[in-house]
């Protein structure tokens, strides 16, 4: 009788850190290295340089980028490419597979949310600012909500759709949007989950109409943080 021993092919010369058939074994096995999924969030809006990418994760070597790079490149989870003139440079892009972790990683950064350990205050990348919108916005008053709203931030621009569709994000400019907003992810916290306002100090300065701001502001907020027995 033949053995019933599963061949691996090509997975089979890769070091394995589970005996465990179960996808998420497998998945810490793409991206349970230190700073991976980080990189694959900086690249859910559209491809980055390698500096772009180092930019914005604050205490990443390069030579640790490097090698999360290349081994998400393995895993095929992202994929290098040159951009045509002029830009001509050397960019990451997450493959179509890659992309469908987004709603993974906003599902676990809400549930993440609710520790008491978590600061919304501490650093965060324009990538993170505008997935922490799709991840923390009211689902059920966002579909009556059609809005498109700018966001120029001191390196990046995104714009952001509301509506039957939840919340879009791209990136890029915007001059026909409803509304633009202008400031760091600081200032961008502050007026939407601190409910500071507009064009104070700190905050985000605004361009247009503030009924339709403050509409957008109040799509969004922090969840309630878990209860100290839920967390001991």
């Amino acid at each position: 009788m033949k053995s019933g021993k599963v061949t691996r092919g090509a997975e089979s010369t890769t070091k394995r850190w589970y005996d465990d058939a179960c996808g998420t074994a497998l998945a810490l096995e793409f991206v349970g290295e230190r700073w991976s999924l980080l990189v694959m969030r900086e690249l859910v809006f559209g491809p980055r340089r390698f500096g772009e990418i180092k930019t914005n994760l604050p205490g990443i070597s390069a030579n640790v980028l490097t090698q999360r790079l290349e081994s998400l490149e393995t895993a095929g989870i992202l994929v290098r490419r040159r951009l045509p003139s002029p830009a001509n440079v050397q960019v990451y892009d997450l493959t179509r597979w890659g992309h469908e972790a987004a709603p993974l990683m906003r599902d676990l950064g809400r549930w993440a949310a609710r520790s008491p350990r978590h600061d919304p205050m501490a650093f965060m990348s324009g990538a993170s600012a505008m997935m922490s919108l799709q991840t923390l916005v009211d689902p059920a008053r966002v579909t009556d909500a059609e809005m498109t709203v700018a966001f120029a931030m001191p390196a990046d621009h995104f714009v952001v759709r509301t509506g039957r569709d939840g919340v879009t994000v791209v990136r890029g400019a915007e001059d026909r949007a409803d509304v633009a907003f202008t400031g760091d992810t600081m200032a961008m916290r502050r007026t939407i989950y601190g409910k500071e306002g507009f064009d104070r100090e700190g905050t985000l300065a605004l361009s247009g109409d503030p009924a339709i701001a403050q509409a957008f502001v109040d799509l969004f907020a922090l969840p309630e943080k878990a209860d100290a027995a839920a967390t001991g």
